[in-house]
């Protein structure tokens, strides 16, 4: 595909993403809150369990809330569950367009396994599905009526997963898929079980029959696990900007405080919700956690350099091979590579933007279209152009990588 129209397709799958999640997060958030403000009243009619009255928008409101099911079914009733699954389809789109098209540079690590593209990405989509399987096993086992050791067990498969993805993928895709992972099953929590369960409900109103309430326990327990699991979630999407947090041989000791800290902030407003108190303690807590994730940040780079000698991938040698290849790595390394380097040369970059390194023509040949696009096809390279970039030679990348582009189409 064209790199233009590539770009902007990758734009507006992440736009999507971003939009989609904004709105799972902010129901999901609304309704625990909700749920745990819910209080007694003298006038509540059967079956109700709490109300709550608020105000928004210059109007008030009256919620309440039936612990199983109201007497009859009302004539309108609003589900949410497109929030989550336009949340997850979307995610899924981006995966798909930046690490499984882009695995030669952003999914693959050569230093740590060898992989072809394909099963690169196979090892990618399978890993989501055995993330689910796991869990659901975890909550259906008699584990379910000891919620805080199921945590604890669910919060030991995360940091397993984290150093799993560790060994075979970058780190960059390590942290990522680390939050695909737990995203889907949260979004499985929603799809397979919690509106299954509604449904059961429903239909049980409509035949006149009383519901069972063991189906609300069950997708109260799945709705509580997502509301402690989204704002790591969150980071970790968000974690691709910052090399320090996936670029170190401790990533995924990281990603596992990461978690406990959305434990330890959703303890905090779920405490406050319920007018149980300020559990100002927390936030100690989440400091101290936060300081530890600094601290591991700074304790090593990832890996060992990548062996000079490997084979470049058929498509990174194509650009390696195209003509202007010598003059582009001439420009590059000495326009870029004083902050894409391991150690980089300009004061306040401590480690590489993006994690990527431009320091040899077999890293500048892998990143190709990146290249083309930041400091190529557009002037985002470098920040403010600080190094002096010249037209002639953004022309010159434009040049090469075009040459190398055609002799990839034409292989293909």
């Amino acid at each position: 595909m064209d790199p233009i129209l590539w770009e902007w397709l990758s734009a507006g799958v992440r736009w999507l993403h971003v939009v989609t999640a904004i709105a799972w997060i902010g129901s999901s958030f609304y309704f625990i809150a909700l749920d745990l403000s819910l209080q007694k009243a003298p006038d509540l009619p059967p079956g109700a369990h709490g109300e709550e009255w608020q105000v928004h928008g210059g109007g008030f409101y009256h919620i309440r809330k039936y612990l199983v099911a109201p007497a009859a079914m009302p004539e309108h009733l609003t589900w949410f569950k497109w929030e989550s699954y336009s949340t997850w389809l979307s995610g899924a789109a981006l995966l798909a367009v930046t690490y499984w098209a882009g695995a030669e540079l952003f999914l693959i690590d050569p230093a740590k396994v060898e992989l072809s593209k394909w099963a690169a990405i196979l090892i990618s989509a399978a890993s989501l599905t055995v993330g689910w399987l796991v869990y659901d096993r975890l909550c259906k086992s008699g584990l379910s009526a000891r919620p805080t050791l199921l945590m604890l067990i669910l919060f030991a498969v995360l940091l397993t997963m984290g150093w799993a993805y560790d060994q075979v993928f970058t780190g960059r895709a390590t942290m990522l898929h680390l939050g695909a992972f737990t995203a889907t099953i949260m979004t499985a929590n929603v799809f397979l079980i919690i509106m299954p369960n509604q449904r059961i409900v429903v239909a049980d109103l409509k035949a006149g029959r009383a519901p069972d309430p063991k189906y609300g326990k069950i997708a109260k327990l799945r709705s509580t696990h997502n509301n402690y699991l989204t704002l790591p979630v969150v980071f970790l999407m968000l974690s691709n900007h910052y090399p320090l947090v996936f670029a170190t041989r401790w990533n995924w000791v990281i990603a596992g405080l990461v978690f406990l800290m959305g434990v330890t902030i959703r303890h905090f407003f779920n405490t406050k919700h319920a007018r149980k108190g300020w559990p100002w303690w927390t936030w100690g807590v989440t400091a101290a956690l936060f300081a530890a994730c600094v601290w591991l940040s700074a304790a090593g780079t990832q890996g060992a350099p990548e062996d000079e000698t490997a084979a470049l991938p058929a498509q990174a040698q194509r650009f390696a091979d195209a003509a202007g290849f010598d003059e582009v790595a001439g420009i590059v390394m000495g326009r870029c590579s004083m902050c894409h380097a391991a150690e980089p040369g300009w004061d306040g970059i401590g480690t590489a933007p993006k994690g990527l390194h431009l320091e040899t023509p077999d890293e500048i040949a892998r990143a190709a279209h990146e290249i083309f696009v930041q400091a190529g096809l557009t002037d985002a390279m470098p920040p403010a152009n600080v190094s002096f970039i010249e037209p002639a030679e953004r022309q010159a990348i434009r040049d090469w990588y075009r040459a190398g582009a055609g002799a990839r189409l034409a292989a293909n």
